[in-house]
């Protein structure tokens, strides 16, 4: 049970909700409200369907690509430690979608890499090579990532009402904190699983 908490914990912080909020609510301005949920929920499948395949194929992927679980236990240590740091220390480039005022996203920006990231799914194929038998929990867990993620996102407008920008911000900093040390604990697995190998 702890291992489908911490397992949902981490996934949820990799897909940041409420760091995706503002980029969301950016892409989607020009959309009218109807549209937009159904454009969400759309995206937000998508991103799912991704990320299950990730999960389901990923002891095949990193055969076939030749790797050891240990390489991507460091490599994905890095990149989260510097998606966290990110987090903590915010650029002010504004809406990076890249969409012209009125195209309707599909796909690209929202489901691959705002909710499913390279990180996530480096992440995913990490944990169903940790936890070979314990795949129905890990699926427990990324629905439950998942969900809590649509449950932010579809919620938007009442988040950025409640919390405020600065709230939203002081959140996101938060969870680049916890995100720094679940990358270093990451970071560390991997080395020590490295030395022992």
């Amino acid at each position: 049970m702890s291992d489908i908490f911490s397992a949902t914990v981490l996934l949820l912080l990799i897909m940041d909700p409420l760091g995706n909020l503002p980029i969301f609510m950016s892409v989607l301005k020009h959309t009218e409200p109807k549209r937009r949920r159904a454009i969400m929920i759309r995206e937000l499948l998508i991103a799912l369907l991704i990320m299950l395949i990730f999960l389901f194929a990923g002891e095949r992927i990193l055969a076939f690509l030749n790797l050891r679980a240990e390489t991507v236990s460091i490599s994905g240590g890095i990149i989260l430690f510097l998606i966290a740091i990110k987090m903590i220390f915010p650029s002010h480039e504004g809406n990076a979608s890249g969409l012209p005022a009125g195209e309707e996203p599909f796909i690209v920006p929202l489901a691959i890499p705002l909710v499913a990231g390279p990180t996530l799914l480096a992440t995913l194929m990490l944990l169903s090579h940790q936890y070979p038998g314990n795949i129905s929990a890990l699926v427990i867990a990324l629905l439950l990532a998942w969900g809590g993620t649509v449950f932010i996102l579809l919620q938007s407008s009442l988040f950025l009402r409640l919390l405020g920008e600065k709230g939203v911000n002081a959140l996101e900093r938060l969870m680049g904190l916890i995100l720094v040390m679940l990358a270093t604990q990451m970071f560390l697995d991997g080395i020590r699983a490295w030395m022992k190998g």
